[in-house]
C-alpha cells in the first residue's frame, strides 16, 4: 500500500473519524503565538477548510513564539505566510483567508454560521466578547484562549467552561463583559492558572505582554486538541 501523509494520524483516530475531519471547516481569529501553533496543527491533522483571520504583518519581536515568524517572513501579513504553509503541509486543503480585524460590527463579513468550528486566538477584550457572542448565537462551537503572556508554565493552562477560571486577568475581563450579554458559562476556554509576573519592563512604545516560546505554543496545541476531539466525538 502506498504511504499518505496521514497514515498514522488513521492508525490513532480510524479511518472513519479522519474522513469526517477532512470535510469539516475550522476558522482562526488570530495566527499569533497562539492561533499559529493551533492552525497549523490542525491543517496536520487533515481538517479540510481552514479560515484564518488576522490583519498584522510578521514583526521582529514575533520570533520568540510565533511559528510564522522568521527572519525571512518579517514584514509579510501573517496570513499571507500561514496559508504558505498550509498548502506546503497539504495543497490540497482549502484556505479562507480573512486579512482585516475583528470588530464589534463586522461579525457578518467571516459567516460565523457557515463554519463548523471557532477558535478565538486574539488579544482584544470587546473582539473577543463579539465572536463568543456571534457564535453562541448561532450555536456554532467556539473555543477562546485567555491569556499566555506574562506567564513561564505550559503545565498550569488548563481546558475549562468560563465560568470555572480564575487568576487570568484577561478570563476577568472577558468573564465580566460576558455577563451583561447573558452569558455566563458553556463557553471552553484554555487558561492558565499561574500567576502572571515578568522581571523587565520592555523599550516598546507602547505596553505589551512579556512572553516566551512554550506557553503560547502550548495553549495553540491543547485548543487545536479540544476542536479535533470534539469534532470526531460528533461523527
Amino acid at each position: 500500500m502506498e504511504k499518505t501523509q496521514y497514515d498514522r494520524t488513521k492508525m490513532l483516530i480510524g479511518t472513519e473519524e479522519f474522513q469526517h475531519l477532512r470535510g469539516k471547516k475550522v476558522i482562526c481569529f488570530g495566527i499569533g503565538g497562539v492561533g499559529g501553533h493551533c492552525t497549523e496543527a490542525l491543517a496536520r491533522m487533515g481538517v479540510g477548510v481552514i479560515g484564518i483571520v488576522d490583519s498584522d504583518t510578521v514583526d521582529l519581536t514575533n520570533l520568540n513564539r510565533q511559528i510564522i515568524a522568521l527572519h525571512s517572513t518579517v514584514g509579510r501579513r501573517k496570513t499571507d505566510v500561514m496559508e504558505e504553509r498550509i498548502h506546503d503541509i497539504d495543497p490540497d486543503i482549502t484556505v479562507e483567508k480573512f486579512s482585516f480585524r475583528l470588530t464589534e460590527k463586522n461579525t457578518d463579513a467571516f459567516r460565523i454560521g457557515w463554519w463548523d468550528y471557532v477558535i478565538d486566538a486574539i488579544d482584544d477584550v470587546s473582539a473577543k466578547v463579539a465572536l463568543i457572542e456571534k457564535s453562541t448565537e448561532l450555536g456554532v462551537p467556539v473555543i477562546s484562549c485567555m491569556g499566555t503572556g506574562n506567564k513561564m508554565k505550559p503545565s498550569r493552562l488548563r481546558l475549562e467552561d468560563i465560568s470555572k477560571t480564575h487568576t487570568c486577568p484577561l478570563a476577568k475581563a472577558v468573564r465580566k463583559r460576558l455577563r451583561k450579554k447573558g452569558i455566563t458559562k458553556g463557553v471552553t476556554v484554555v487558561f492558565s492558572d499561574e500567576e502572571p509576573a515578568r522581571k523587565e519592563h520592555g523599550n516598546e512604545k507602547y505596553p505589551c505582554p512579556s512572553s516566551n516560546s512554550f506557553v503560547p505554543a502550548s495553549a495553540g496545541l491543547l485548543l487545536a486538541s479540544a476542536v479535533v476531539s470534539d469534532l470526531i466525538q460528533k461523527n
